[in-house]
């Protein structure tokens, strides 16, 4: 899922993507993808029209680029993963890593992904610069761009759109299928709390000083609506907006919400209650803090039931 504040965020990890953490983060989700069962077979060629406004036509899957970490994990999960030949650099999970990074998102090489020879390569409308997108395009190579997933009402969305440009539209439907039924399983074991809890999403990098506490559209809303809880900045106007004592102060959460790496690189949980404001809420004096993957939180894709499970289980241990 690619929001302009996922495009925020994904900006600033790109920027310090040399900082090293100072704890191990804790792993919450399995960073493997679960294939289909079954493996689809293209129909090809398939004309399907890109976000962009534009119509491509695709002709092969047999050497697949996705240009970030989300389209390659559906990708993988369509069961088509040892056609894909490149990396973005948020791609991580186990079937991935070993790939060869040609993109760090909104750092597009075009002279890396076209080396590739690819046959079809997958963006969504926040990937760039347009110059190197453009290039790709221009060397004739079929780019399909598809809109980013802001909540969990858009996985289905999303994943018929790259299902339809790989010309496997009937697993697209069953991988549709399978994530509702698990997510809505999951759902089931939200507790009725007397009060939903309210629950504050920190985007936190201590490397470099960055401490931005997640608004309205931060991303983040919609899974904690899913899990029984409030959004505690959906009264911030921003997609983010950084920390201060005054707006933790107002948005009084009862749990953070943090990516399991920005917690590891402020110290940990005594590191965070440091931040100035986070120690006062009721979630810092309680050191109620929930800690999700970084390549999954916000991806809002097949693996977004796993996000959810492991919210609810910290949320109401």
């Amino acid at each position: 899922m690619r929001t302009p504040a996922a495009a925020l965020i994904s900006a600033v990890v790109l920027a310090l993507a040399g900082c090293t953490a100072t704890t191990p983060p804790q792993e919450h989700t399995s960073d493997r993808v679960e294939p289909l069962s079954t493996v689809p077979k293209p129909e090809l060629p398939v004309t399907v029209r890109s976000a962009d406004g534009s119509r491509v036509t695709v002709s092969s899957a047999d050497r697949i680029v996705p240009l970030t970490g989300s389209l390659n994990e559906i990708v993988h999960t369509l069961g088509l993963g040892s056609q894909v030949v490149a990396r973005d650099i948020t791609a991580t999970f186990e079937q991935a890593k070993d790939l060869p990074v040609v993109t760090r998102a909104h750092d597009v090489s075009a002279e890396g992904v076209l080396s590739l020879k690819p046959t079809l390569v997958l963006a969504d409308t926040s990937t760039g610069p347009a110059e190197a997108v453009g290039q790709i395009r221009d060397a004739g190579i079929p780019l399909v761009v598809v809109e980013p997933a802001k909540s969990l009402d858009d996985i289905a969305t999303r994943i018929d759109s790259v299902a339809a440009a790989l010309g496997v539209k009937a697993a697209g439907t069953e991988l549709k299928a399978r994530t509702r039924n698990r997510i809505a399983a999951v759902q089931k074991a939200v507790p009725p709390p007397a009060r939903k809890p309210r629950v504050a999403f920190l985007y936190l990098r201590g490397t470099a000083s960055v401490y931005l506490l997640g608004g309205r559209d931060s991303g983040a809303g919609s899974l904690l609506e899913a899990a029984g809880a409030v959004d505690a900045g959906s009264g911030l106007d921003k997609d983010f907006t950084a920390i201060t004592s005054e707006a933790l102060a107002k948005a009084a959460p009862d749990a953070i919400l943090v990516m399991s790496k920005g917690l590891a690189s402020v110290g940990g949980v005594d590191g965070l209650v440091k931040i100035p404001g986070v120690g006062e809420t009721p979630a810092g004096m309680d050191r109620r803090v929930i800690s999700i993957d970084d390549g999954v939180l916000l991806n809002y894709g097949p693996r977004t039931d796993q996000v959810l499970k492991s919210l609810i289980e910290q949320l109401y241990p």
